[in-house]
């Protein structure tokens, strides 16, 4: 008799507002690798079935502002709402818009009642013209989702226009492939290692920069 695998469920949060979207866009790769990061972090004889879930907020706009107004969800948009709360691990993808997530992804989460969220392991990423919007997953997308409890993983995943299938696509996959790998470590209970340093994430301060060059030689 063949023996079970254990079920874990990623839900991946998409809140692109364009269609095509370069956010949606993104959240398929993310889903992708993150559904085989999961599959492949247990043991070789115990591995993992990865049920994933796509959340197009899009799709639920006007179901999303008759929420807001009435006080709860109901039908398709209960549904999202309850995969997105009972997830084992999240993926969380937004435009950047006046520097931050976007309206209609805050309302969104704002339907999820809280406490439901507390714990659960997330991966962070948001979309936007141009790298200078990249510092919107720090300032914005994060304090989000430590107020909710849950626990976004270090290395947060933007892509500006030109790395989706242009110049900067291997440095975002490296960044989607170190990311999904911190979440399955979290899903899985294990440690999550610490990345080696990314200078699009993490530049070298100005004012060291400028030390260096001044230094005598």
């Amino acid at each position: 008799m063949t023996a079970t695998k254990p079920t874990r469920r990623l839900t991946v949060v998409s809140a692109g507002l364009r269609v095509p979207s370069t956010t949606r866009m993104l959240a398929t790769e993310l889903s992708e690798a993150a559904g085989r990061a999961l599959a492949a972090s247990g043991e070789a004889s115990d591995a993992y079935e990865v049920v994933v879930r796509d959340v197009e907020v899009r799709e639920h706009a006007h179901a999303i502002v008759d929420a807001l107004l009435t006080g709860f969800p109901t039908g398709e948009l209960a549904a999202a709402v309850e995969d997105v709360a009972a997830a084992d691990a999240l993926v969380l993808v937004t435009p950047v818009y006046q520097a931050s997530f976007s309206g209609l992804f805050k309302s969104f989460v704002d339907l999820i009642e809280e406490g439901r969220l507390r714990g659960t392991p997330v991966l962070l990423a948001a979309t936007g013209g141009t790298e200078r919007h990249s510092l919107a997953i720090e300032y914005a997308l994060r304090p989000l989702v430590a107020h909710l409890g849950a626990v976004g993983v270090p290395t947060g995943v933007f892509a500006a226009t030109g790395d989706l299938g242009g110049p900067g696509a291997a440095a975002l996959g490296a960044r989607i492939e170190r990311a999904v790998g911190e979440l399955a470590a979290l899903v899985g209970g294990g440690p999550v290692v610490a990345p080696a340093r990314d200078e699009v994430a993490d530049p070298t301060p100005f004012a060291e920069l400028l030390a260096r060059t001044s230094r005598p030689t």
